[in-house]
């Protein structure tokens, strides 16, 4: 039996995403490790499998996988590949996709081309959390609103965010030199984070008011070309600091992401997904369940 998949991108942020809707697929943690190794495997940030929804406001589910085999909660740049996916598809007919994920149901407007191919879509990513037991952090007294963090690299100010998983945004004068491989994943596992976090460095961008130029280093899975949830992330950091408005730009070594705090307390995120190719891996070890 082969497993046949598709890799996509969403600013350079790759995954590699399976047909699951028959729910024949059952893969586990090393299975997801294997396919997104870049040598071995596929390669990818991460694993999409495309299921029926299972509840009842929701049309399909989006189970999403880090490189390192956990689950995430969401992922801003793979909702906008499982859209694309499902609309290039013609599994998705309207304009608007409602996404079950594990952070919850997330609507997807998408726009298409002539042919009916997905080109750019706006996914309403809900209210971003900034109280500290459902973020989660350990942190005490109140938002975490640049709060000093020590670490073994230096004393760092963090805000805790999170966009349905876990942010830690912290400014920096150029996000060119900033410690994203040595003090992002120190920061991923501090013991303030009990779920582990994702962790942003930002700069903002002199005489641009609105635009964020932004690296990511992301829970589980290393740092990444772009981060939607942590760029929904920064945008809020930034507008509650009053750094920028509530509209801004974000700049990803990737390409870049538009995002608007709305008046309803709604983040919404604005970018591209592009298909790469397709292919079929032939499964040797398979169980009776189709476990990969």
């Amino acid at each position: 039996m082969d497993l046949r998949f598709t890799k996509m991108h969403g600013l350079g942020n790759d995954f590699v995403m399976i047909d699951d809707l028959d729910r024949s697929w059952d893969v586990e943690p090393d299975a997801v490790r294997l396919l997104c190794d870049r040598h071995f495997g596929i390669g990818g940030d991460g694993l999409i499998q495309v299921r029926p929804a299972t509840v009842a406001d929701a049309d399909f589910f989006m189970l999403y996988f880090n490189a390192d085999g956990t689950t995430a909660e969401m992922c801003g740049n793979g909702i906008r590949c499982f859209a694309k996916w499902l609309v290039d598809r013609g599994h998705a007919k309207g304009d608007v996709i409602r996404v079950q994920t594990l952070g919850g149901v997330r609507l997807v407007e998408v726009e298409r081309d002539a042919d009916g191919k997905m080109t750019v879509a706006r996914v309403d990513m809900g209210e971003p959390v900034v109280d500290p037991p459902s973020i989660p952090t350990t942190f005490t007294g109140g938002e975490v609103l640049e709060r000093t963090l020590h670490t073994a690299l230096g004393a760092f100010d963090v805000t805790a965010i999170s966009m349905g998983n876990p942010h830690a945004v912290i400014w920096v004068d150029d996000v060119d030199t900033a410690p994203v491989e040595t003090l992002g994943p120190i920061i991923e596992v501090d013991p303030h984070f009990p779920a582990k976090t994702n962790v942003e460095f930002a700069q903002l961008v002199d005489g641009e008011p609105d635009r964020i130029r932004l690296r990511v280093w992301e829970r589980g899975v290393d740092e990444t070309l772009a981060c939607g949830t942590g760029a929904c992330a920064t945008a809020v950091a930034a507008a509650l600091s009053g750094r920028t408005g509530r509209s801004v730009t974000v700049e990803l070594p990737g390409g870049e992401l538009e995002v608007e705090w709305a008046a309803d307390g709604h983040v919404l995120m604005t970018g591209t997904a592009e298909e790469v190719f397709t292919g079929a891996l032939p499964i040797v070890d398979e169980d009776e369940h189709g476990e990969a």
